[in-house]
């Protein structure tokens, strides 16, 4: 019997996948023989990861669209011929971030007391981490319904699984992506359709080192988690693909509604 994962005659959507985990996750789709539709709201990132699968043999095309604009992500979806497979993993953690100046940018990650945040401060988070989610679901769910089958996965983090202190908007977010998630499983199983989640720890993704320097209070955060870790690393964008891409399996057909932690035991689930 073969174990082997074949997504041949897939096609594959990612989102924020122009770098880190995102374009892990699109290179072991591809190898796996999906077609890839590379989104990123830069489009210029989205198809440098396009051509990289491209040169490796691969299927690929650059998507480039904002998932918090759900008009602009319903007609890019809305456009493609089909789509099997769903990886909502745009996510926005921390201040605004200039596309076109690299050196202007702060810290991927915010942290802070909740009342020290402003009304106005939660709007990115809910943006981006619940409706980006929710807008190109709303968008994937009648292709996937079309096929007879369909794979939905959201990235989420701890932060919205288990709480985490000082990241409070942020972590409703993505809680209410996980929320989402399960309701929505329950309502398209008889479509053959699959919801799932993977709450992640802290991966390293931006440079977990030029964070800390920019920030002693990220810094001394980083520190304290690596001690409750029992792998002790941070993570790699390699091992959440690895589990992606078995959920977009048809491996896991009969897996819906869970939430999977890869987060090097940070937290152990029973």
């Amino acid at each position: 019997m073969s174990f082997e994962i074949e997504l041949d005659e897939r096609t594959a959507l990612v989102t924020g996948a122009g770098q880190g985990v995102g374009k892990a996750v699109c290179m072991y789709l591809a190898a796996a023989g999906a077609k890839v539709l590379v989104n990123d709201v830069s489009a210029d990132r989205a198809e440098a990861v396009a051509n990289k699968i491209r040169s490796a043999g691969g299927k690929a095309e650059a998507l480039p669209f904002d998932v918090s604009d759900f008009a602009a992500a319903s007609a890019a979806i809305g456009a493609e011929p089909a789509l099997h497979i769903l990886v909502n993993n745009a996510g926005n953690a921390g201040p605004p971030q200039d596309l076109t100046d690299p050196a202007s940018r702060g810290p991927a990650i915010s942290v802070g007391e909740f009342m020290a945040t402003d009304p106005a401060d939660w709007d990115r988070y809910f943006a981006v981490n619940l409706f980006g989610v929710m807008n190109c679901t709303h968008a994937a769910l009648p292709k996937m319904r079309e096929a007879g089958e369909g794979r939905i996965i959201t990235i989420i983090s701890d932060a919205g699984r288990i709480g985490e202190p000082n990241m409070a908007p942020y972590a409703a977010a993505k809680a209410g992506a996980a929320g989402f998630s399960r309701a929505l499983a329950r309502e398209v199983g008889g479509s053959g359709i699959t919801v799932n989640n993977v709450a992640l720890a802290t991966v390293d993704t931006v440079g977990l080192d030029e964070m800390a320097r920019s920030s002693p209070q990220l810094a001394e955060r980083f520190q304290r988690q690596l001690k409750r870790y029992i792998v002790p690393r941070f993570g790699r964008p390699a091992d959440v693909a690895g589990l992606v891409l078995f959920l977009a399996s048809s491996h896991a057909s009969w897996i819906s509604g869970q939430t999977y932690p890869v987060n090097g035991g940070y937290s152990v689930s029973t």
